[in-house]
């Protein structure tokens, strides 16, 4: 991990809790704030090139805590843009049901947001603004981490190590990623290789919503919201059922998970 990347994440984190606070002062009359404020928050911080060497790490309980303290303030960067852009979206919402016009800005960024999370928009109205906020939303921390420790063998994995994917994503065009040693015949999948491992959370994150997959994962999280209670890692991850091949023993596995490393989670939402 680069030097000062601590120091400079409390800065970060600071121009969040700012940032959100002032959001909504802010992103009525001066729409282009939302963007920058995201931007911001992605260039505070250097992105993450080196993954500590977790395997010679031989105390479990310290492997864990070590785990967990790295990808933290990874998980809760992204978290805090995703948490802007759904001020956003809830702002503009908020006009649309009362009947204001939305401005090319405005719309421009709306637009942006739709194609990131893949929602495909036949008009900016209330129905299609209201789709987008069930897509637009945060992932729980811990169950963030403990997918990771899942999938990456605790940071130890040749795909964590070499391509920074500590989620197992797959792309399926030649070069893209790390031929498996395990891939079947006939199959052409790879291991996605991202450019850092912030870029690896940043994808995992968008991909959980906004692929069909996990629609179920979204509909979890969203009735939750609409009863006003706060999704917890324990509710959503049974939305991940098609995460994996193993399905159901790949929920029980990671609810498992969730309980025995209860303890190394810090500000536990479980």
């Amino acid at each position: 991990m680069k030097t000062g990347r601590i120091g400079s994440f409390t800065l970060a984190l600071a121009m969040v809790i700012v940032a959100i606070f002032a959001l909504r002062v802010w992103i009525i009359p001066n729409t282009n704030d939302s963007s920058a404020i995201a931007t911001q928050l992605v260039d505070a911080v250097d992105p993450v090139t080196q993954v500590p060497d977790f395997s010679a790490i031989n105390d479990i309980t310290e492997k864990k805590k070590a785990f967990f303290d790295f990808l933290r303030p990874i998980v809760q960067q992204q978290n805090a843009i995703i948490s802007i852009e759904r001020e956003f979206v809830s702002e503009m919402l908020a006009l649309v049901e009362n009947g204001k016009s939305l401005s090319e800005t405005q719309l421009g960024q709306l637009n942006t947001l739709f194609d990131k999370y893949q929602y495909a928009a036949r008009n900016v109205d209330a129905k299609s603004l209201a789709s987008l906020l069930k897509r637009v939303d945060i992932v729980p921390e811990s169950m963030v981490l403990i997918q990771a420790a899942n999938e990456s063998g605790w940071g130890s994995s040749r795909f964590a190590r070499e391509g920074f994917n500590f989620f197992g994503e797959w792309c399926f065009t030649a070069g893209c990623g790390i031929v498996p040693s395990s891939r079947g015949s006939g199959k052409s999948h790879e291991v996605k290789v991202f450019s850092s491992v912030d870029e690896s959370v940043s994808s995992y994150m968008r991909n959980l919503n906004s692929n069909t997959a996990y629609a179920l994962f979204r509909s979890i999280r969203a009735d939750l919201r609409s009863q006003e209670l706060e999704p917890t890692a324990d509710q959503l991850i049974y939305g991940l059922v098609n995460y994996s091949e193993r399905q159901e023993a790949y929920i029980d596995e990671l609810l498992d998970m969730l309980r025995h490393n209860e303890k190394y989670l810090v500000n536990v939402d479980v």
